[in-house]
């Protein structure tokens, strides 16, 4: 059963965040009062209509609401300039789209989760434990130490790669402070190319998943202050229990810090591996794996019906 999408919107920082509300797909649960709800957004340079509606539709069809919005900046979200990554604001839209959800018709705000993947999966659970009253986390294939990904780009890019983003980081620091037009490159490029992403799966991964008006760019900035972003540290403040999934042979992200977030709160966060690199989790036949073992964390932990 398809769950029904309302579009609908909430205010951050004064900018207009656009999202989709998805209702439970159970006839039982749609009109139900207080029932969870999964706040959800994708990772660097994505929107929502890049691969999360099979996940949102799944969760949806469990009995639960699923609030899946874009960032500032990106998708159908308002917000200029257009495609500026910055992980304060992105967090600063999180905590909106929590408060949001939790104003949302028939939805329990005390079991509330958050969903994340790759760099919306840091997001996930440094949001959780900013708010402290979030429910359950599911993170996957996620970007959980900044640090730990800056080395793992020189060993699978090379110095040059990183010297590059960071030369490029610092003239759109430059410029934003000066109030004038970013520098930005594509989110993803061939190896060897100037993109954020270059590692051989990160161009067909992206793109497979991508809508055709997705826009293949993002600011720089961002990359000057990934080494001190490290959510990995924050699990053992998470309020809740969490999953986190783990594409095994990832080298997008390393999956490592996965692992060592998981391990400093072993008491909340339950692991499932995945033989995989980083974008198959979004596609079967991984996703379908994937997908039933967050339904069934969230159904377990949240208990919608």
């Amino acid at each position: 059963m398809t769950a029904r999408i309302n579009e609908v919107a909430f205010e951050s920082h004064g900018t207009r965040i656009r999202a989709g509300h998805y209702l439970p797909a159970s006839d039982a649960l749609r009109n139900a009062r207080g029932v969870p709800c999964v706040v959800m957004a994708h990772g660097l340079g994505g929107t929502r209509a890049a691969g999360l509606d099979p996940f949102a539709q799944r969760f949806a069809e469990a009995g639960l609401h699923v609030l899946v919005f874009d960032y500032r900046g990106f998708g159908k979200s308002e917000g200029e300039p257009r495609q500026v990554v910055s992980v304060k604001a992105q967090l600063e839209d999180w905590a909106a789209a929590i408060a949001y959800a939790r104003r949302l018709p028939d939805v329990d705000g005390s079991r509330i989760a958050t969903w994340g993947s790759s760099f919306s999966g840091a997001h996930s659970v440094a949001a959780a434990v900013a708010d402290g009253k979030i429910a359950a986390v599911s993170s996957q294939g996620a970007m959980m130490d900044g640090l730990a990904s800056l080395f793992n780009l020189i060993r699978q890019c090379g110095p040059v790669a990183a010297l590059r983003l960071s030369a490029y980081g610092l003239a759109d620091a430059v410029r934003g402070a000066l109030g004038q037009g970013r520098v930005t490159l594509p989110v993803v490029g061939q190896p060897g190319s100037a993109a954020a992403l270059t590692t051989p799966d990160s161009e067909p991964g992206y793109t497979r998943i991508t809508p055709p008006e997705w826009k293949n760019e993002i600011s720089t900035s961002w990359a000057l202050t990934l080494a001190t972003y490290r959510p990995n540290t924050m699990t053992p403040r998470l309020p809740c229990p969490a999953l986190f999934c783990i594409a095994t042979a990832d080298v997008v992200v390393p999956p490592s810090a996965m692992e060592d977030g998981a391990r400093r709160a072993p008491d909340k966060v339950e692991v499932k591996r995945y033989p995989v690199g980083h974008f198959d989790i979004y596609v079967p036949p991984t996703f379908n794996e994937v997908v039933r073992d967050q339904t069934e964390f969230f159904v377990r932990v949240l208990k919608p019906a």
